[in-house]
């Protein structure tokens, strides 16, 4: 919950008037883990990484994550902090209300009491968040989106998800709100994983791209940085793909333009670091769609891949009655 310093703890212990001690971050994606050691300003005072061990299987997942957990409390320990709350944040469906993993597709999870189990297995107080929500509610905390009270995050990777901030709230409606990776944007499309076709993941994800260059090109790359690379070096075929992506879009984010009027965009993930490659024709393209809508700033993300993570954070001071206020000046090193 939001609350200033002199809030009470979960469990009835009031923290000090200056949040003396620290919060866990950890924020687990279906390839790897990070966590930190976050101070009351937000500072990472300590930070690790890890796999995420998926094709162990769904339980697997949650040993790793309370072993992680119990190895960031250790580091607090060393330095004599007292830890107010953990905050993990997990891809997929999340009810943070109900502290539940709802379904993941990519870890396997469905209707997981994440947070009870992990306080069973580390001693620590846990509140569970969603990894895009999380990475939302940093770049509109500490990041690009700062002082905007209308915001939407989308993180464009593997696949595309987005975290809506309206009227200066994050909104979960149950953990199912923000699924932009799901509005169809080319009818009768490539089937998606979800069920559908022609949803937007399947034309703008950097999966997407990779597979759409390679058949088009009958040339096989490793990623959309691939692709990025040779529409920058002027190849037809990449510049066509990547532009495909670009319209996908633009048709999905001028559709929230007319929903949500948001006064910002911030785009993070891996197509993100191409920066005006990406920004300079969804500008144009949201320019093209939008007509008596407010039209929005389209920025690319501050925090880079650690967004997730001092988002987890924030959870963990919120739910431990903090609200951080310090600007961040830095954030964890690659």
């Amino acid at each position: 919950m939001d609350g200033d310093s002199s809030s009470t703890l979960a469990g009835g212990i009031s923290p000090p008037a200056h949040a003396q001690g620290c919060v866990l971050g950890l924020d687990v994606g279906g390839t790897g883990m990070k966590g930190a050691v976050l101070d009351h300003g937000m500072r990472p005072l300590e930070t690790l990484r890890r796999p995420t061990p998926r094709a162990d299987g769904p339980l697997a997942v949650v040993d790793a994550i309370a072993d992680t957990l119990l190895t960031l409390n250790a580091m607090a320990s060393e330095r004599a902090l007292p830890v107010h709350h953990a905050g993990v944040v997990v891809p997929g469906i999340v009810d943070d209300d109900l502290r539940q993993a709802v379904w993941s597709a990519n870890i396997g999870w469905r209707d997981l009491p994440l947070a009870t189990l992990l306080e069973k297995r580390t001693g620590l107080r846990v509140a569970l968040g969603h990894d895009v929500r999380a990475g939302g509610l940093a770049e509109h905390a500490l990041g690009a989106a700062r002082g905007a009270r209308n915001v939407l995050f989308v993180a464009i990777g593997t696949g595309i998800a987005a975290a809506l901030v309206c009227d200066g709230k994050p909104i979960s409606s149950g953990g199912y709100a923000g699924e932009l990776g799901h509005v169809v944007v080319e009818s009768g499309g490539r089937p998606c994983a979800c069920g559908s076709a022609g949803c937007l993941e399947t034309v703008a994800s950097a999966t997407a791209v990779a597979a759409a260059y390679t058949a088009r090109a009958g040339r096989t790359v490793t990623g959309a940085a691939d692709v990025a690379a040779l529409a920058v070096q002027g190849d037809p075929v990449a510049r066509a793909v990547w532009q495909q992506a670009a319209d996908g879009l633009a048709d999905a984010l001028a559709t929230a333009a007319t929903l949500l009027a948001p006064e910002t965009i911030v785009l993070g993930g891996g197509l993100a670091e191409a920066g005006e490659l990406l920004l300079a024709p969804l500008r144009a393209g949201l320019e093209e769609r939008l007509t008596f809508q407010r039209r929005p700033s389209l920025v690319r993300a501050e925090l880079g891949d650690w967004a997730g993570c001092l988002g987890a954070g924030l959870v963990g001071w919120r739910a431990a009655g903090h609200n951080p206020t310090s600007q961040l000046t830095g954030v964890p090193a690659p």
